[in-house]
Parts: structure tokens; C-alpha cells; sequence
């Protein structure tokens, strides 16, 4: 995925995490980022997506993000709407099975149909078949982390691993997702 390298204006940044920051605390915690992210259908942004987001780029691991860190955030959003705009090839809003299969065989990956369809009902909070803004970016982080943490076993890079299932539940619980 094509992200771009460059960063907002620091003015332009500092006026809107002010705008976001609306308990002037100096950080943004998760329902103010909540309160100002849109996934462009007028409905609340992923709540779950909303952590996720906050946990890549709190450094200080206080479920928050200074206004440091906020840069970098605000970028990631940008891109991953830049991202999403492209594989929405439709202009709908959202993502169906053909542009979430097109998007993940994009991004390197190569799964069957069935764990398309199985990713797509997951990741669709609506039920109408398609996956949103927030919940598009879930579904990727989700599998980019549960790829890397397969490839960490997968070490012939066979796409085979062998382990116990202690080993695997604490291959699932450690991650931060």
C-alpha cells in the first residue's frame, strides 16, 4: 500500500487537535478521536477501530495521544482514506466482497473466496454485505497483525506452522488488537 511521506502543516495540525482535544487535557483519548472521525455514512466511527488506532500511536501507553503523536495519527487516517477511496471503485461509501478481495490481493495477500466472504461478514457491523471506512481499517490492521505474528513461527516461510495450542493462545492473546 502507497502511503504518502508527507506530513501536514504543524499549524494546521495544532488547530485540529485542539477542535479534537474538547476536555483541553492536552491529549486525545478514544471518544474524543471517536467524536471526530467520520466514516462518511453519519454513523458513529468503529469504537473498535478507534482503540486500535490510539494504541499504534500512543507511546506513552496511557490510551491517549499527545499532540506529538497526533501528527502521525492524522496522517495514517489520511492515508488509509486515500487507501480506501481507491479500492472503493464504485464511489459507494463502502467496500463489497470484489473491492475487499481486490484491496487484500493488493496488499500481498492471497485468499481464497471463502475467507473473503468469512473477513467480509466480520468486518460488516451493518449487515448489507459491505464493510465501511473504520471498519476497512480494522479488518487490515486485524490481518496485518495476525500475519506478522504467523510469520514469526512460519520461519521456512512455507505458509505451514506447527504449535501447541498454549503457544497459539498466547500467540493470540499478546497481540495488540
Amino acid at each position: 500500500m502507497a502511503f504518502s511521506s508527507q506530513m501536514p502543516d504543524r499549524n494546521f495540525l495544532w488547530s485540529v487537535f485542539q477542535r479534537v482535544d474538547r476536555d483541553r487535557s492536552g491529549f486525545i483519548n478514544a471518544d474524543e478521536l471517536g467524536c471526530a472521525l467520520s466514516n462518511g455514512s453519519w454513523s458513529p466511527f468503529n469504537p473498535e477501530t478507534v482503540r486500535l488506532m490510539i494504541g499504534m500511536f500512543d507511546r506513552q501507553n496511557k490510551g491517549q495521544v499527545s499532540f506529538e503523536d497526533f501528527g502521525a495519527l492524522w496522517k495514517y487516517v489520511t492515508d488509509w482514506q486515500n487507501c480506501f477511496r481507491t479500492f472503493d471503485r464504485d464511489n459507494s461509501g463502502n467496500i463489497d466482497k470484489n473491492e475487499l478481495k481486490h484491496a487484500l490481493t493488493t496488499f500481498g495477500y492471497r485468499l481464497s473466496d471463502g475467507l473473503v466472504d468469512t473477513m467480509l461478514r466480520k468486518f460488516d457491523r451493518h449487515g448489507n454485505g459491505t464493510i465501511l471506512f473504520d471498519d476497512f481499517i480494522q479488518c487490515c490492521i486485524i490481518l496485518y497483525t495476525l500475519t506478522s505474528a504467523f510469520r514469526q513461527h512460519d520461519t521456512d516461510s512455507d505458509g505451514v506452522i506447527t504449535i501447541h495450542y498454549e503457544q497459539f493462545l498466547n500467540m493470540v492473546f499478546s497481540l495488540k488488537i
